[in-house]
Parts: C-alpha cells; structure tokens; sequence
C-alpha cells in the first residue's frame, strides 16, 4: 500500500474524508447512546440510517473533483 503524494491535504481537505469521520461519530453515538434517541422522541436506529446516508456521501464524495484537493485536475 503507497499513499498518495498529498496524502495530508486529503486528509485535512476532502469531503469523502469529512463525512468518513461524521459516519464514525455517528456509529459510535448509535452504539454507546441508545436512550439519547428515546429521550430526543428520535425513532429507533436514528443514528444507524443517518451514519448510512454519510457513508453513501462520503462514497460520492470521493467520486466528485475537489479543487481543494486535486487542485482542480481531473
């Protein structure tokens, strides 16, 4: 496995990164807070079907050209 050359702006950069890390916290929330969703009145596994809208984002994302990132090349 070889990393990229700018490895540390995607990393502090890309979007696929960002909703990569927000799927995390929301898996996390899910498994360590279950009553936080009961006393929210949130609907069971809330946190479970927002983490798979983030995944599938952060999926897009890295499909998507981020001139923050590529420098605008495709």
């Amino acid at each position: 496995m070889t990393l990229v050359a700018n490895w540390r702006r995607v990393l502090s950069r890309a979007w696929s990164v960002r909703f990569i890390a927000l799927t995390f916290v929301l898996i996390v929330l899910d498994f360590a807070l279950p009553a936080f969703e009961e006393s929210l009145g949130l609907p069971p596994r809330t946190f479970a079907l927002i983490s798979g809208v983030t995944s599938a984002a952060a999926f897009v994302a890295r499909l998507v050209v981020q001139p923050a990132v590529s420098g605008g090349q495709q």
